[in-house]
């Protein structure tokens, strides 16, 4: 397994340079960003103190969807809540859910939005579930290397119990980005044949628990997804 680290549109040299101090203390190599600002000299390398192969290594790029094409599964972080998102998990709450070993040697992408305005609901859509930190109300939020820290220190968790964020043994669990892609368009066809698709929540839902599934289930609901739109095409041959 590989964890990601993706910043989108990071504003800040020091911001940049500790979130990068911050991955390689938890033990993580990967950083990737979203149209950066210039980071790979001054204050960035000045706080990232030995971490400057994190920086020099670091992937660009000019979108949020091209950073992610890759990733198995897509974590968006977010301080405030969104109609788009209708479940919010709990930092603390990461690892267990997305299970140590789980998705092999895939890629695990988590994703940090702008310091001032987060990621946009059309960023948010991209990822296949939404985690926040807790905070005190009336509060203000975390700065943005704060959080890379946080969320650093959470999966490093999974890390002390056997995973390896470069690759894994576990092949047997690994589920490609494409296959779960391809998973998710047959349930939206069969959502909009059914007519859930008008109910946002359930089909929300159900787009995050495919998301989640190891590669055994997603092997299994790719065999199921397949007869019922192959009997809904036999019934209904011009649709």
């Amino acid at each position: 397994m590989e964890i990601i680290f993706i910043l989108v549109e990071p504003a800040l040299p020091e911001n940049i340079g500790a979130s990068a101090r911050a991955i390689k203390t938890m033990g993580f190599r990967s950083l990737r960003m979203v149209n950066p600002v210039h980071y790979l000299t001054g204050k960035a390398r000045w706080v990232a103190h030995g971490s400057d192969d994190i920086l020099d290594n670091a992937a660009v790029y000019k979108t949020l969807a091209e950073a992610v094409e890759d990733a198995t599964l897509v974590i968006g972080t977010t301080a405030r809540y969104r109609t788009i998102k209708k479940e919010y998990i709990p930092a603390d709450r990461l690892v267990s859910l997305i299970g140590a070993g789980k998705h092999g040697n895939g890629k695990i992408a988590i994703v940090f939005g702008r310091e001032e305005s987060g990621l946009t609901n059309e960023e948010l859509k991209l990822c296949d579930i939404t985690t926040t930190v807790p905070l005190a109300s009336g509060f203000p939020s975390l700065n943005l290397a704060q959080a890379v820290m946080i969320y650093a220190w959470e999966l490093s968790q999974m890390v002390k119990h056997g995973s390896d964020t470069s690759g894994s043994t576990d092949v047997t669990e690994t589920s490609s980005a494409g296959s779960v892609r391809a998973l998710k368009e047959k349930a939206a066809v069969i959502m909009k044949n059914t007519g859930i698709d008008r109910q946002e929540a359930l089909c929300g839902r159900i787009m995050e628990r495919i998301s989640l599934a190891g590669e055994t289930d997603i092997r299994l609901m790719h065999s199921v997804t397949s007869a019922i739109i192959e009997k809904f095409n036999t019934k209904n041959p011009d649709k």
